[in-house]
């Protein structure tokens, strides 16, 4: 599972595999931290949930990641399950953030503003 720009070290103890896991995690939630950062952007571009969820948007990013998978060696079946799991977490996030923005500028799904008090009832 290697592949010529990332060769991966031949480790000689289950600390030193470890201590390579640690570094590869400190990355991958970087680039998730940057990831959502952007797809937060996203949300103020998309006039829907329905644009927010973008079902073949999710099939198109995963045959994308599944593709890279199998060129850089890596396991398909689980790049599958990690994307869509990823995926999945920042449409929620994505979704939350869009209901913010459409209530914030009383667009469709915003809460209905309180009418003031005319003294009568």
């Amino acid at each position: 599972m290697s592949n010529s720009a990332n060769p991966i070290e031949a480790c000689s103890s289950i600390e030193q595999v470890r201590s390579n896991i640690d570094r590869i995690d400190q990355h991958i939630v970087g680039l998730l931290a940057e990831r959502g950062a952007y797809v937060k952007q996203a949300a103020a571009f998309k006039a829907s949930t329905a644009d927010v969820r973008a079902p073949q948007r999710v099939e198109q990013v995963v045959g994308k990641a599944v593709a890279l998978a199998r060129a850089l060696g890596a396991n398909p079946a689980v790049t599958e399950q990690v994307y869509r799991a990823m995926i999945s977490g920042f449409i929620d996030a994505e979704l939350a953030e869009h209901a913010v923005l459409q209530d914030a500028a009383g667009g469709v799904g915003a809460s209905p503003k309180p009418m003031p008090f005319r003294g009568t009832t």
